[in-house]
């Protein structure tokens, strides 16, 4: 299932209607680094099934969702050896496998170099949760509904999933890269912990925040399960 190739179709389409986010739009920050020890050691982002690689599932889906949440910057925290699409923004932190807090503040970094204002909302995803795409239109709009927080994140009974959540860019800035340096080694629950948090059971969207962390779960997900 480690191989390269084309990315496929969306793995499925959004259940609930999306709703836009406001002016100004969404950011959105796909990690895709980290060592894969799970997969014994290869590239997640790379990994092949239902037709592409994880990458591009994330990817395309993002982009069915361009219009209805004016999707702003797309940003993939990945080493070169990944390959990405053209026009498709890279980031990594220095030194690379800081871990996913790192890999944040980076990807919030690089959306700014780019001499364009930063959206009001930015959200986190990760590459080897390949549907987790599709919670962003529920998550986007229960943040816009409540001023006071400081984003939205999917929860799977009491685990919050900080890695499918949609956040008010200054705060999340401000505990992933503080003073402008992305903050390294510091666990995700303990950073993004910090913040006031809406969670949703995304219950109605079966399988959107499954992570592909074992060659088991990669092999259920393409069989449908």
């Amino acid at each position: 299932m480690h191989r390269a190739g084309a990315g496929g179709p969306p793995a499925g389409a959004p259940v609930l209607a999306p709703t836009a986010v406001g002016a100004g739009g969404l950011d959105v920050v796909v990690l895709a680094g980290g060592t894969g020890a799970r997969l014994g050691g290869v590239s997640k982002p790379d990994v092949v099934a239902r037709g592409g690689r994880l990458i591009d599932h994330v990817l395309r889906g993002l982009d069915s969702l361009r219009g209805p949440l004016a999707l702003g910057g797309v940003v993939v925290v990945a080493p070169e050896d990944v390959s990405l699409p053209d026009g498709v923004l890279r980031a990594l932190e220095d030194p690379p496998l800081g871990g996913p807090v790192a890999g944040a503040g980076a990807g919030l970094l690089a959306l700014r170099a780019e001499g364009r204002a930063p959206a009001p909302t930015t959200a986190l995803l990760a590459c080897d949760a390949p549907e987790a795409w599709r919670a962003l239109p529920v998550l986007a709009a229960r943040l816009a509904a409540s001023p006071g927080a400081d984003g939205a994140v999917s929860v799977d009974g009491a685990h919050r999933q900080y890695l499918v959540g949609v956040y008010r860019t200054g705060p999340l800035a401000a505990v992933v890269a503080p003073g402008g340096a992305p903050l390294r080694d510091v666990a995700v629950r303990r950073a993004l912990g910090a913040l006031v948090l809406l969670e949703a059971d995304l219950g109605a969207l079966r399988g959107v925040g499954r992570d592909l962390d074992t060659w088991e779960e990669v092999a259920a997900w393409e069989r449908g399960g």
